[in-house]
């Protein structure tokens, strides 16, 4: 049987407005953030932020397992992400060349660039799920509007 999707991205977006309104530090934004998406999505088992620092990916503030702490621009998901300025979205990581696997039980993913108010990537939104194919085109739009949101607040 399957699961059906039941994220309310429309209230999702105004928690997220409302918790992050006053503040401007980067770090408490996506702490809170993690947090916020943790606790709305079904069936994801990590998420979290990678940030750009030294022309590679750094890990940022989560909600999961350990994670891998650094990754190169061009590696993994959330390397070709940076690499390929877009969002990536991936069914099946296993089949995602030079895909990092720092947990096993996550089998897609998907990673959306975040830019500073000069349209430069500062880091990732990175969200992996347990079963392949969990992420479809509405989570993508409604997730890049969370980023967005993020940006926003960021500048």
């Amino acid at each position: 049987m399957t699961e059906i999707k039941t994220t309310n991205y429309s209230m999702l977006h105004k928690q997220l407005k409302a918790l992050i309104e006053d503040e401007s530090n980067l770090i408490a934004i996506l702490s809170n953030t993690s947090a916020l998406l943790n606790d709305n999505l079904d069936q994801i088992n990590w998420v979290g932020f990678y940030l750009l620092e030294n022309n590679e990916l750094v890990l940022g503030p989560f909600q999961g397992h350990p994670a891998c702490v650094h990754i190169a621009i061009g590696s993994g998901v959330c390397g070709a992400a940076v690499e390929q300025d877009q969002t990536q979205v991936v069914a099946d990581v296993n089949a995602f060349p030079g895909h990092i696997a720092c947990d096993a039980n996550s089998k897609s993913e998907i990673v959306i660039p975040i830019h500073d108010n000069k349209n430069e990537i500062i880091g990732v939104l990175d969200i992996d799920a347990p079963i392949q194919s969990r992420f479809d085109d509405n989570d993508q739009q409604q997730l890049e509007q969370i980023v967005n949101i993020i940006e926003h607040q960021l500048k």
